[in-house]
C-alpha cells in the first residue's frame, strides 16, 4: 500500500493536541492545499476563515455545542460556502444577476468541503492531526454575527488541527460498515431490517463488541444524535437561512 493510501486509512479523528503552535510554513502548506482542490467551474465557490483571535475561538466553543478543544487548538479554519464574492462581481460587471438559489449554495457547500478535506489529507501527511466540528452549523444567526458573515455566504465546515497527544495516536479509530452496505452498481436499494442488524452487527464484531445489542445501539444513536437538541437546532437554524434561497 502505497504513503497517501495508508495516511487515508489510518486517519482518525484528533481532539487533544499538544501545546505547540503549527509551524508558519507548515500552516502555508495546508493552505495551499485546499487551493489545489477539485472547484465546480473553476469558480472557488469558498472562503476560508483562518481564526486566530483566542476570544473569538473561545466564542465558537461555546456556540459550537460547548466543546473547549475548539479553544484550546493550535489552527481552527472555518471553509465557507461563498456566493458573494462571484455575485458581486457580477454586479459590478453589471450582469443583471438573479438572487442565488439552494443549488447554488448547496455546490458551494460541496467546493468548500472538497477544500476542506484537500486540508485534511495534507496534515495527515505533515504528522497534523485534525477533527471536523459539523457544531458550526448550529446557532446560525449567532454564528453569522460572530463571523460577519454577509448574505450569500453560510459555513459548511470547520476543523481544528494540531500535533495530536500520544493518547490520541494510540485511540483506535471507530471502524466503519462493510463495503457490500455502502457502494451499490448502478441503482439505489434500501436495506431490509435484517441487512441493517447484519450491518450492524458486522461492525460490532470487527471493533470487539459483539455482544451489544443491536436494536437498542440504533434506538440509543436516534436519541443521541439524531432526536438530540443540537440536531434540532441545526436544521432550524440552517432551515431559517436556506428560506432566502428559494426560488419561487
Amino acid at each position: 500500500m502505497n504513503e497517501v493510501l495508508q495516511q487515508i486509512k489510518s486517519r482518525k479523528s484528533m481532539r487533544v493536541f499538544e501545546d505547540r503552535p503549527i509551524e508558519a510554513m507548515l500552516k502555508k502548506e495546508i493552505l495551499n492545499a485546499a487551493f489545489e482542490a477539485p472547484t465546480a467551474g473553476a469558480m472557488m465557490l469558498y472562503s476560508i476563515l483562518d481564526i486566530t483571535d483566542e476570544t473569538l475561538k473561545k466564542k465558537l466553543s461555546i456556540e459550537c455545542d460547548n466543546q473547549p478543544f475548539i479553544a484550546d487548538s493550535p489552527l481552527v479554519l472555518i471553509f465557507l460556502a461563498d456566493y458573494q464574492r462571484w455575485y458581486d462581481a457580477f454586479e459590478l460587471e453589471n450582469c443583471n444577476p438573479r438572487t442565488p438559489g439552494e443549488g447554488d449554495i448547496l455546490l458551494a457547500c460541496a467546493d468548500a468541503i472538497i477544500a476542506a478535506q484537500n486540508t485534511v489529507v495534507a496534515a495527515e501527511s505533515l504528522g497534523i492531526g485534525s477533527c471536523y466540528i459539523g457544531d458550526i452549523i448550529e446557532n446560525c444567526e449567532t454564528i453569522r454575527e460572530l463571523l460577519n458573515l454577509p448574505e450569500y455566504v453560510l459555513p459548511a465546515a470547520m476543523l481544528v488541527y494540531g500535533y495530536p497527544t500520544e493518547g490520541q495516536k494510540n485511540r483506535k479509530k471507530p471502524v466503519r460498515f462493510e463495503k457490500q452496505y455502502i457502494v451499490y452498481e448502478n441503482k439505489y436499494r434500501r436495506l431490509s431490517r435484517e441487512e441493517h442488524i447484519q450491518m450492524h452487527e458486522g461492525r460490532n464484531e470487527k471493533a470487539g463488541v459483539a455482544n451489544k445489542n443491536v436494536s437498542e445501539g440504533i434506538k440509543a444513536l436516534c436519541n443521541r444524535k439524531y432526536m438530540s437538541d443540537f440536531s434540532l437546532e441545526m436544521n432550524r437554524s440552517a432551515g431559517e437561512y436556506l428560506k432566502k434561497f428559494r426560488i419561487k
